[in-house]
């Protein structure tokens, strides 16, 4: 049977192969293996092991035409040994010198075992409810960590105001406060409209229309208006705000900033902090009245209470301090909605999908810690009376 070539270099270092004998030969050195170390594999060699007749057979491995062998030689050729002794072909080496079979004996020795793969086993529901818990535990240390480090920057920039970027400040004014107007206003008087056909069929069955007034000034004002825009602002700004640093870190621009001594902080969530913490505010005043436009018009389509009627309520009906309520929640509100969203983007990592998970996490994380701050506040407000 003729030799078989099954892999060589231009070094002269190759492997064939005669029936079940492997015979290895040139200078098995780093200046002469070549491509053989990326090369070499016990693929290269099954076909060897399956044409072989005597297949089961211990396999021959003839080293007396190896002309000079040094360590990383020695090393390919462990890894050549073992390769066939995984697939089940006991390999017998012959013809190797003294101080060649000495070396590989050496390499053979302080070869790290190999690390046999954890068996997959299922955690079972305790299990996964326990990481599942260790995980939004650790993504809580991570956040409450991240608020620690903003209010840090927040202490510095209020020592120093000079420090504050006032081009990014004024952006984010007029992306997340200005441009926001619109949805802001139609979803606002959408919602009025809701509130007073809801409202007005009860208050209508009782000849208690002329409350209607009250009925739409107060839930705007003081609940709905602030959360209504808070959510739509949540769905918005928090979201742009964790893709745009999800993708900065991707692209690795945030280790760029540092490198350069721009701390993160100061230029990429300080002025969106303050920014949105300006604007909620003012979109809560715009919702405030869009809704009760909105009420106003379904009373006299539905209720008979024109508008001239409906305008004479409203000083009886609004009280001031549900007013600055409603006003005074939307700063905090505007606070989680920063923050949540900065904080998604700082932990995006590796690629484009993990940007849109995380802005995915960025939403409803947003939107779930604004409703339950709007529950403390309310829980707080009935404990202190008012």
């Amino acid at each position: 049977m003729p030799r078989r070539t099954i892999l060589e270099t231009d070094t002269g270092a190759d492997v064939t192969a005669q029936g079940g004998t492997l015979y290895l030969r040139g200078a098995w050195t780093t200046q002469h293996l070549g491509g053989l170390i990326d090369k070499i594999g016990t693929d290269k060699i099954g076909a060897l092991i399956a044409d072989d007749p005597r297949n089961g057979d211990p396999l021959h491995v003839e080293a007396g035409g190896l002309t000079a062998l040094d360590t990383a030689g020695a090393w390919v050729l462990y890894g050549l040994l073992r390769g066939l002794e995984a697939r089940g072909s006991e390999a017998r080496i012959d013809g190797l010198e003294d101080r060649h079979r000495a070396l590989l004996d050496l390499v053979r020795d302080r070869a790290p075992e190999p690390a046999e793969p954890p068996s997959p086993s299922d955690p079972g529901a305790l299990g996964r409810l326990g990481r599942m818990t260790m995980a939004h535990l650790n993504e809580a240390h991570a956040m409450t960590a991240f608020i620690g480090e903003v209010a840090i920057a927040l202490f510095e920039h209020v020592k120093r105001p000079a420090r504050l970027r006032t081009r990014a400040l004024l952006g984010t004014l007029e992306r997340a406060g200005v441009d926001a107007i619109p949805i802001v206003a139609l979803l606002s008087f959408l919602l009025g409209i809701v509130i007073a056909y809801q409202g007005g069929l009860q208050l209508q069955s009782y000849g208690a229309n002329i409350f209607i007034a009250e009925l739409v000034s107060l839930t705007m004002l003081r609940e709905f208006g602030p959360m209504m825009t808070a959510i739509i602002v949540a769905g918005r700004t928090g979201s742009a705000y964790t893709a745009e640093i999800g993708t900065m870190k991707v692209t690795e621009e945030i280790d760029a900033l540092t490198s350069i001594g721009i701390p993160p902080l100061d230029l990429l969530v300080l002025p969106k902090l303050f920014g949105l913490v300006i604007a909620l505010p003012l979109l809560t005043l715009v919702a405030d009245v869009a809704g009760v436009l909105g009420g106003m018009v379904m009373a006299a389509v539905m209720l008979d209470v024109g508008f001239r009627d409906f305008a004479d309520r409203l000083p009886q009906a609004l009280v001031y301090r549900s007013f600055l309520i409603g006003i005074a929640k939307a700063p905090v509100f505007a606070m989680i909605v920063a923050i949540v969203g900065c904080f998604q983007g700082f932990r995006v990592s590796g690629s484009a999908d993990s940007v849109g998970r995380m802005t995915t996490v960025s939403v409803v994380q947003s939107i779930f810690l604004v409703i339950v701050a709007d529950a403390g506040f309310s829980i707080l407000f009935s404990f202190i009376g008012i």
